[in-house]
């Protein structure tokens, strides 16, 4: 760890002192009219080389045809403005330099389309890492080092994100309840599942992540962080186009993927569709050391669990966008993903007493195994009416059939290695999840402004039916009192209006409401226990951004949000990884609120500093541990916390060194304190805590691109866990074949195997230490392939009203 953490130290370095000899940076804007000399607002706006018609960067007219492009470096450029129904015009070429760093173009008149003009080929590389006004930018198609693995290890590299595979846990700037949004819409299932449908998704279908850490009031209520969005990739060209991916990798097992997109578009119709698989296998190994003191005595338990795992998945995606005419356009869509997950291996625990002497052990072979299929729906109208007024309407079904389960076959033996006992048991957890939701959006500009309002619905109905099973004289015998059939419905209404407007020519301002109504109700049917749930809630939001001069601006945000829990953390059954270790359910817990500050300062348009501060009320705190002493039993819940304070400061520092050598540096630090009533004591504990995100990427001749980068996150607590720093360091290379049609990629993960999960938890009787590897270091090496027509054509995203609901029934399997 001292060579990575001396690596990083040493680009932050370099970055820094590169800080101080930053290129003149300069500021294009203009006004984009008709002919009749009216504004044309929600134009495209294109700063291209003058030599070359290279895309440098774009932007979009304000209601008033204003436009702005900032940090521009020097050189000779134009400007081309476009828009459906008018023809694409150019201004006249212009020069960026030290005496002339801001420029003013003359107005730009556009003339109504009258023919199909032939469109201008543009060849432009985002960075990998952009920080935009609300939200950063992770462009993972543009990564090398990505390429060939997972979603889950895509996510792990971006800025501020810390997996615990250990655990399940996702945090954003050291902090839990994050959403998971993909393609614009949460996904309502369990952490676990999540975990393992993020393991079983290929890198070569996402496009790019998003991390919004205050969302306005459009975006539904859940995620007291933020939202992460992940983008999959859509193929936005005319004609009859496709492309197709190879991958495969090696740690210590194999790791496969394979991906084809097809894309054809005309003027009426725009059909899509790709599909993906992925097989891998990978070791982990995780060691258990426990101190249990029960009565006068100590009990020593050190717990061994070699595993090997064994993902798959084939995710499929295909629409058809029809549009009825220049301003209507219905669509349908369907998409899924069948799912596997498998584990198996034997794990050996040894119990010493107070002198250290073994006076027993028990070996317990383990096959776990998940199944989630997932089958989705949508239909979806957008209208446009002219002048930036725009309706959009979506109505979809998903449904998931999962069934996950334990089989446990355990033998005891005395010091002596005798057999005294054996113990073989079972459980199976089939489950099944139907949402219904629909939602309508609409969109009206203001002499000075955008107004914007909605509405949505959603039903959701989960069963899940947990049977636990001895097998006595070859017979499953089942346990009444160790399974559980749960059902659990939930109803969401909700309704929004956002307004935003400019104060001035250097202030802007949002302001958001949303207000929900739910009404749950959770039924343990073997129990005959309810718990019934009906609250409304109001979640404002207000968002302000002033532009100080010409390098600087301030932004300023506030939301409250929700967080209800998964549907599978409500359900109180109880899951075995061995006999003494297990997982429970929580069918009381409370949704958690949590108010958000932020302060954001840009300067430049590129480097940015973020200061954050929230209040989450009702924590709801995974994978909290419990015991049962008088029987040496651990287990993990999810529980209430009364409250945590979050404080954090981000810094974003993108650097170009050379022109073929740019880096992007991303610093986070944070405190978290967790106050609360807890296990018969008052709970107080609070650490500070750090992210370090390093990029590095290199333009080489002949085609060749490369990079290096790699990620560190300190010492941290995790609710009671102490948990140790973790990090790595990636490289990868890269070589565009035959006119840019094709490219290769080969990368190398944690080069020195150093990420790896230690965490002790030392409160009231609980006292465990934690430690567990997992094949992090693998080399991998992906083959893309585009064919068909490949010019420019943007196609729309669509996102759906069960985007949200479906996160949450994917999150704790």
């Amino acid at each position: 760890m001292k060579t990575f953490t001396s690596l990083v130290a040493a680009m932050l370095l370099l970055s820094t002192a590169l800080f101080a000899q930053s290129p003149v940076r300069g500021k294009v804007s203009g006004e984009i009219r008709e002919k009749s000399g009216k504004p044309l607002p929600f134009a495209t706006v294109l700063l291209l080389k003058a030599k070359d018609s290279t895309l440098v960067k774009g932007a979009i007219t304000s209601e008033t045809g204003y436009y702005e492009v900032e940090n521009v470096a020097e050189g000779r450029y134009l400007i081309a403005a476009n828009m459906i129904g008018y023809q694409k015009t150019y201004s006249s070429p212009f020069d960026i330099s030290a005496t002339a760093a801001i420029v003013q173009v003359p107005v730009i008149q556009v003339n109504e389309s009258t023919q199909t003009l032939q469109e201008v080929k543009v060849i432009a590389k985002k960075p990998f890492v952009e920080q935009q006004i609300d939200r950063m930018v992770v462009n993972v198609e543009n990564s090398i080092v990505s390429a060939g693995g997972t979603a889950l290890e895509v996510l792990e590299k971006a800025p501020g994100v810390t997996i615990d595979r250990q655990n399940d846990r996702l945090q954003l700037k050291g902090r839990q309840g994050v959403m998971v949004m993909i393609d614009g819409k949460l996904q309502q299932i369990s952490m676990q599942d999540l975990m393992n449908m993020l393991q079983s998704m290929p890198s070569d279908n996402v496009e790019k992540i998003e991390l919004i850490t205050n969302p306005p009031a459009k975006y539904d209520a859940a995620g007291n962080t933020g939202l992460i969005n992940i983008v999959l990739k859509k193929n936005k060209n005319f004609g009859t186009n496709g492309n197709y991916t190879l991958g495969a990798g090696v740690g210590v097992y194999e790791k496969l993927n394979a991906s084809l997109g097809l894309n054809h578009r005309n003027a009426k119709i725009n059909s899509f569709g790709n599909v993906s698989l992925f097989h891998a296998r990978f070791k982990n190994t995780q060691s258990i050391d426990r101190t249990i003191a029960y009565k006068d005595q100590i009990t020593y338990l050190d717990q061994n669990s070699p595993r090997v795992g064994n993902p798959q998945n084939l995710s499929f995606r295909a629409g058809l966008d029809f549009f009825v005419s220049k301003k209507t356009t219905i669509g349908v869509l369907a998409s899924g993903f069948l799912n596997q997950f498998k584990m198996n291996g034997i794990s050996s625990t040894d119990f010493l007493d107070k002198n250290l002497a073994l006076t027993g052990r028990f070996a317990t072979d383990a096959y776990n195994y998940n199944k989630l299929n997932n089958y989705t729906g949508n239909l979806n109208l957008k209208h446009d009416f002219g002048k930036g007024r725009e309706l959009s309407a979506d109505a979809d079904y998903s449904y998931f059939d999962g069934n996950s389960g334990n089989d446990l076959n355990t033998i005891y033996y005395d010091p002596k290695d005798a057999i005294t006992n054996k113990d073989i048991v079972r459980n199976v957890m089939p489950s099944t999840i139907g949402i219904a939701a629909a939602k309508v959006d609409y969109i009206q500009p203001l002499k000075k402004g955008k107004f914007e309002a909605g509405a949505k619905s959603s039903i959701v109905n989960s069963d899940n039916d947990m049977r636990f099973e001895t097998q006595i004289d070859n017979q499953w015998i089942l346990d009444p009192s160790r399974s559980n059939r749960f059902k659990y419905k939930e109803n969401i209404n909700a309704a929004y209006t956002n307004f935003s407007t400019k104060l001035d020519k250097r202030t802007q301002l949002q302001l958001g409401v949303r207000v929900e109504h739910t009404h749950s109700q959770g039924n343990s049917v073997t129990l005959n226990s309810i718990v019934d749930r009906n609250y409304v809630n109001l979640f404002p939001s207000v968002f302000v951004s002033r532009q100080l001069d010409t390098n600087n601006v301030l932004n300023v945000s506030y939301s409250r949000r929700i967080d209800r829990p998964n549907y599978r953390n409500l359900n109180p059954f109880q899951f075995f990884l061995d006999p003494l270790t297990f997982q429970q359910g929580n069918p009381n817990l409370r949704p958690q609120f949590t108010n958000s500050f932020q302060v954001t300062h840009v300067f430049k348009g590129m480097f940015s500093t973020t200061l954050g501060y929230s209040r989450i009320n009702d924590v709801i705190a995974d994978q909290i541990p419990k015991q049962i002493p008088a029987e040496n039993k651990t287990y993990v819940t999810t529980e209430n916390l009364d409250h945590q304070d979050s404080y954090n400061v981000t810094f974003s520092i993108p650097v170009t060194i050379k022109k073929w050598w740019t880096m992007q540096n991303n610093v986070s630090a944070f405190y978290n304190r967790y106050r609360s009533f807890y296990y018969g004591a008052d709970l107080d504990l609070g650490q500070f805590g750090a992210t370090v995100f390093v990029t590095n990427n290199f333009t080489l001749p002949k085609g060749y691109t490369a990079e290096l980068g790699g990620f560190w996150n300190s010492p941290t607590q995790y609710n009671i866990m102490a948990v140790k720093a973790q990090g790595q360091i990636n490289a990868g290379l890269a070589k565009s074949l035959w006119n840019r049609k094709a490219s290769i990629r080969v990368n190398i993960q944690d080069i020195f195997f150093m990420n790896r999960f230690a965490g002790t938890v030392k409160y009231q009787d609980l006292n465990f230490t934690v430690n567990s590897r997992w094949e992090s270091r693998q080399v991998r090496v992906s083959f893309t392939y585009r064919f068909g027509n490949q010019n420019v054509k943007a196609a729309r995203q669509r996102s759906t009203s069960t985007e949200d609901l479906r996160n949450r029934a994917n999150a704790g399997q």
